[in-house]
């Protein structure tokens, strides 16, 4: 039986890794999923990878013009929107000392901004047409603790903890769940960069954080797309409909709470 049999999804920054993950797991459990992405002809690729049951809908999180423009043109491919993954995010490294206000605008605008105003978007399209749904905002390991060369990406991932306890606070009475998934380190083509920035700071040769953060996880080894994929099923079915303003580590052990 499939546990999103008739839900439709919207999942920001779906276009490839984890996003896409989800979206192909949603599909595989009887959602319809709006993949929506900054990269169109990428979000359009991956629909047409998928099948049927996935739309590509161009979003930037950090324009309202354009999270309205997504949300608008979900709803009216689907009906209705159910259920919210707020996956959509962006990493930065460098020392305190180092930190610049670019840097740290950009990032909070993708990673905290556009976090908030999709929620809110899609908030008050469930809220208008009586939808109980589901939003699940995409938070880290990183959101737990402090990190030497990491200070900006992990306040923005602390700030999304925190949004998603007042949202699910505030939202619960229209029927609207809200939690959050924190991932550990989770292998992708994003680790390049992240890679990069540690051989920058920490003098390190290429490859070698990477391989020493996959030797620290507990259960042997850095996680996959697919291994975020059970919670992400999970928070959106009918089995979680008692759950809200919660944030489940899926970390292979890195954190303890």
């Amino acid at each position: 039986m499939t546990r999103l049999a008739g839900k439709n999804a919207l999942i920001t920054g779906a276009a490839r890794g984890i996003g896409l993950a989800f979206a192909k797991a949603y599909v595989q459990e009887g959602a319809r999923v709006a993949i929506a992405d900054i990269n169109v002809e990428l979000a359009r690729e991956a629909a047409e990878e998928i099948g049927a049951s996935a739309i590509a809908v161009e979003m930037d999180v950090t324009d309202q013009t354009s999270i309205d423009a997504a949300v608008s043109a979900t709803v009216e491919a689907f009906g209705q929107i159910d259920i919210l993954i707020n996956n959509a995010a962006l990493f930065t490294a460098a020392p305190i000392t180092e930190i610049t206000q670019e840097d740290y605008q950009r990032v909070f605008d993708i990673n905290v901004s556009g976090t908030l105003f999709t929620l809110q978007a899609v908030a008050r399209h469930m809220i208008d047409k009586g939808v109980r749904g589901r939003i699940i905002n995409m938070a880290s390991q990183a959101g737990r603790r402090g990190e030497p060369l990491v200070a900006v990406y992990c306040a923005t991932k602390a700030a999304v903890i925190s949004l998603t306890q007042s949202a699910a606070l505030n939202l619960i009475e229209y029927g609207i769940n809200v939690n959050a998934i924190a991932p550990g380190v989770v292998d992708g083509e994003h680790w390049d960069g992240v890679d990069a920035f540690f051989a920058k700071y920490e003098n390190k040769a290429p490859g070698q954080k990477k391989r020493e953060v996959g030797e620290s996880v507990p259960f042997g080894r850095m996680g996959r797309p697919d291994d975020l994929t059970g919670m992400a099923v999970f928070l959106a079915s009918a089995d979680a409909e008692y759950i809200l303003a919660q944030c489940y580590n899926v970390d292979g052990g890195q954190w303890m709470s």
